[in-house]
């Protein structure tokens, strides 16, 4: 790792915002599969099918949440006992995580490739709103904050992190 890849306090801005943002997209999926698979029964991961399919793909996805979840936070621990964890630039990253899942799987899982709905038998376009802005929402605000962390570690290390985000 160069000297331009972390601060002069030993903090890595990059790597904290990636690690974080897979922690988000883990915790992104499983809130939708949890909430809205599970709990609310509204829908699944793949409905064009039998129920049996369906349920297989449920459980796919929350296996792959589960695998994002693990790898994000062993990588989290790694950058953390190295002391190079930025938390600013990692809740930044957390978000754009979450955002960045509920944006694809709005547009592309429900829109593009059709694999599901959020709801059926309703008017969708409220619920598509919802969902949409929700996960716009938070790839703003993650964007914010990805973007102050950064400016505060050039500010305080004489402006040796690189930023390539």
């Amino acid at each position: 790792m160069t000297h331009d890849e972390r601060s002069d306090h030993g903090l890595d801005h990059r790597r904290s915002v990636w690690v974080a943002a897979l922690i988000g997209v883990g915790v992104m999926a499983a809130v939708d599969e949890i909430v809205f698979h599970q709990i609310l029964a509204w829908h699944h991961f793949y409905d064009r099918s039998t129920s049996d399919v369906a349920l297989l793909s449920d459980g796919l996805l929350h296996a792959a949440e589960l695998v994002a979840l693990v790898a994000g936070i062993f990588l989290m621990a790694d950058l953390s006992r190295r002391q190079a964890l930025s938390w600013p630039s990692a809740w930044g990253g957390f978000l754009l995580g979450a955002g960045g899942f509920q944006l694809f799987d709005g547009i592309v899982t429900h829109k593009v490739l059709q694999l599901h709905q959020v709801r059926y038998d309703v008017d969708l376009l409220p619920y598509d709103l919802a969902w949409n802005l929700a996960g716009g929402a938070l790839l703003v605000f993650g964007v914010i904050l990805v973007a102050r962390a950064g400016r505060s570690l050039r500010r305080t290390s004489g402006d040796h992190v690189r930023h390539e985000d």
